[in-house]
């Protein structure tokens, strides 16, 4: 879900290739989910190996991330850990709603509704143990660094890109904000000529930065008063929020009551269950790790192909073709820099 800042805060779209030479900090299960999401067949089967499993996540994996490196972009993924005890009940929610999506889209199959099909099969998207490990065993054959966090993998992204080791951190939600990054990248992972759902209508989609100052100075608000307006609108702890307050609603409560807790005595006991300081507590200090060492090496061709091609029936020439691309950027970014700047820590 993630909380809905959509309206609220000022973007700026860029281009990708303005980005040669940044580290980004990737939500690496957010990615997967919109690859499984947006790869798929024309009547929404995901994309598998002869044996029945699933490869979307791979293929897109593989692509976006050469895509990246050939304009010397440095990818950082970050996968989620053991999540917080408050998102059960968001877990929960969104396994209902895709047993209900699996369940539109087996219909609509049936009766040949095929373009209707496809849009419920997107929703239907479950990232299984297997493709999790898959997707850091080729990161590891790509050289991509790759990072487990002990919790939110959001949360350890933005911690990344606090610490100056990322200079973005990339997620499609703006609960990054939350956590604290200073800059967040969206559309990363998705950007370029996407279909909207049930119409005939193609729009570019491009990547948008967000700076969490700018944000802040525009809506007046300091980083906790940004939280408890997230927390009101509905986060992954608090998913329903508080009936009938939407961002710009949540804005002005906050800046006229400074916190949620003085804002309380007006709100209905059954409207906020949840102590927001608990809620609070997870964005302001949230359980990450400095235990890690980023750093990118050259793709390991032959690995690769073995696996990809070998064990996942990828196209060996399409998989040379994302190699190539990605020597290619790594050998203009050496010209450019040293080999201690590119292969070392980001700074």
């Amino acid at each position: 879900m993630g909380v809905n800042l959509r309206n609220l805060v000022p973007k700026t779209t860029v281009d990708l290739k303005s980005l040669s030479g940044k580290s980004i900090a990737i939500d690496a299960y957010n990615a997967l989910y919109q690859f499984l999401a947006i790869i798929r067949q024309p009547d929404g089967t995901p994309l598998k190996d002869r044996t029945g499993r699933i490869t979307s996540h791979l293929s897109g994996l593989l692509y976006r991330t050469a895509n990246l490196v050939e304009m010397e972009i440095k990818p950082v993924y970050v996968f989620d850990g053991v999540p917080p005890t408050l998102k059960e009940v968001e877990i929960k929610r969104r396994a209902r709603i895709k047993e209900e999506a699996l369940i539109k889209y087996e219909g609509a199959l049936k009766e040949g509704r095929v373009e209707e099909a496809r849009t419920y099969a997107q929703a239907t998207s479950r990232l299984k143990d297997y493709m999790t490990e898959d997707s850091k065993r080729l990161l590891t054959q790509m050289g991509i660094p790759w990072i487990q966090a002990p919790s939110e993998g959001e949360a350890q992204a933005a911690h990344l890109a606090k610490k100056g080791d990322t200079n973005y951190c990339a997620s499609q939600d703006y609960d990054s904000l939350l956590f604290g990054t200073p800059r967040l990248l969206r559309n990363v992972t998705i950007s370029g000529r996407r279909k909207l759902p049930r119409k005939n209508v193609y729009i570019e989609v491009q990547p948008e930065t967000v700076e969490l100052n700018k944000v802040l100075t525009e809506l007046n608000v300091t980083h906790e008063q940004l939280i408890d307006i997230g927390i009101l609108v509905g986060t992954d702890f608090n998913p329903d929020g508080v009936k009938g307050i939407g961002p710009k609603t949540a804005l002005k409560l906050i800046q006229q009551h400074g916190t949620i807790e003085k804002l309380l005595p007006s709100l209905k006991e059954a409207e906020f269950p949840v102590e927001p300081q608990r809620i609070r507590k997870i964005f302001l200090h949230p359980k990450v790790t400095d235990n890690y060492k980023i750093a990118w090496k050259a793709p390991d061709a032959e690995a690769m192909v073995d696996f990809l091609c070998r064990e996942r029936d990828f196209s060996e020439e399409r998989v040379r073709k994302a190699i190539t691309k990605m020597n290619k950027g790594l050998k203009e970014a050496k010209g450019k820099v040293t080999l201690e700047m590119w292969f070392g820590r980001s700074t």
